[in-house]
């Protein structure tokens, strides 16, 4: 099992490049199976996430290629005979976005049978809003054996049917997941409290290239004309927001100067906003962000100050940042606050975080840092993947040599973490297992 060892105290200086978004070359992937056509997708980041959704696609029959050497960003994906539509467990065990071919599976091919979803351990995303909204659209859906069953009307030989669908709570993958199926039901389907996320957009995006008729995305009401086929076609992902943002606060907590390079800052508002009252200059660019700071070291106007966050759907603060950004409040001036409203068990770095100094205590959904913490290095867990980014940014600024264990974690959605970072600077080495196996 590998291993992170990193030494802290070098700021981080030159330019460092962002990936494609994981979260949105997930759900464009599962998008292919709504055409018999070829779908090739550009800017697709190679983490395991996106290894484990090839395997999962290879399973029920597609044909999937990942490009080699300039074109290792490129996958092509043809499903024109799906002869297989279930969602293996022993595939989809470790990757909670496996509930995204659930929609599309069963719109295309009228059975889809879909093992409940694993991933990271952070709490509940509960399916039942999809389920509730394929049987709004006729389908008809059983749970045995830990696994969904979904069958399009007529015993799976007619089509899923437009209707209106208010989700009940804001939901991204339930929004791209019946987006999905939407495209191919027989009528117009009006969804409403729908995602705004830029990966909603991203896949709408596709969708429409691939012929769908969709209006609304990136807004809370989305409008679908389902149409009887889907063609092929060509995409280009975005750029990873969050690892864009992980890469801001690495530059700031560092004291660095740091060229986010290849991102899209009108994604990123939130957390451009909370790091600027924290002190932190930024200079933002077409398609990269700068960052400067004084990082830890800071005094007086130079100083990291302390900021509180509260996490919401997007445009808020995204979930996805809370532990990075708690991270940085460990070196900000004075005391914060940050408030964790989408996922019920999402504090897991903290206990690794104060191994390492910090002071932190929870109440609740509510953690309150007590910055200016010396953070000494320690050996340290990894819990899931965003936990695993904020103990590297601690490790980053702490004193002595600290070792990250299980950062598959961070290998589901990071490409080549550790090779960017000491890329612009920082002390930081993959080790695999020292004696090996017996």
């Amino acid at each position: 099992m590998d291993k992170f060892v990193i030494r802290g105290g070098n700021p981080l200086l030159g330019t460092i490049k962002v990936s494609g978004a994981k979260n949105s070359a997930l759900p464009c992937m599962a998008a292919a199976i709504l055409t018999e056509d070829e779908v090739i997708l550009e800017n697709i980041p190679q983490v395991r996430d996106i290894e484990t959704e090839r395997k999962l696609l290879t399973s029920m029959g597609a044909e999937v290629e990942l490009g080699y050497g300039r074109a290792q960003h490129r996958t092509s994906i043809q499903c024109a005979v799906l002869s297989d539509p279930v969602a293996k467990y022993e595939i989809v065990k470790t990757m909670r976005a496996s509930s995204l071919v659930l929609g599309p599976l069963v719109a295309r091919t009228g059975i889809a049978r879909v093992a409940m979803p694993g991933g990271c351990a952070i709490g509940g995303r509960p399916i039942d809003l999809h389920i509730k909204a394929l049987e709004q659209m006729g389908a008809v859906i059983t749970q045995e054996h830990g696994y969904l069953e979904a069958r399009a009307p007529q015993n799976g030989e007619g089509r899923l049917k437009g209707t209106h669908i208010v989700f009940d709570k804001i939901t991204v993958t339930g929004t791209e997941d019946i987006l999905m199926a939407a495209t191919l039901a027989e009528g117009e389907t009006l969804l409403e409290n729908c995602a705004r996320e830029p990966e909603v957009t991203d896949l709408a995006a596709l969708l429409i290239a691939m012929g769908a008729k969709i209006e609304g995305a990136g807004t809370s009401t989305i409008r679908v004309h389902g149409v009887d086929s889907l063609h092929g076609a060509r995409y280009r992902i975005n750029p990873d927001r969050i690892e864009a943002g992980t890469f801001l606060i690495a530059g700031a907590i560092t004291g660095g100067d740091l060229m986010v390079d290849c991102c899209e800052p009108a994604h990123l508002g939130s957390l451009i906003a909370k790091l600027e009252q924290a002190g932190v200059r930024l200079d933002l660019g077409t398609d990269s962000i700068r960052v400067r700071s004084e990082g830890a070291g800071g005094s007086g106007s130079t100083a990291l100050k302390a900021v509180d966050i509260s996490t919401e759907e997007y445009p808020g603060f995204p979930t996805d940042m809370q532990a990075q950004y708690m991270a940085l409040a460990t070196q900000s001036e004075g005391t914060s606050t940050v408030t964790e409203n989408i996922f019920e068990n999402r504090f897991m770095h903290v206990n690794e975080l104060v191994r390492m100094g910090a002071n932190i205590s929870v109440t609740g959904r509510t953690a309150t840092v007590r910055g200016k913490s010396p953070l000494q290095s320690a050996a340290v867990m990894c819990s899931d993947l965003r936990a695993s980014a904020a103990l590297v940014l601690a490790a980053l600024v702490a004193d002595g040599e600290s070792i990250l264990d299980r950062v598959y974690h961070i290998d589901r959605g990071y490409e080549r973490l550790e090779e960017k970072l000491r890329g612009v600077g920082a002390q930081i080495r993959r080790m695999g297992d020292v004696f090996g196996k017996k």
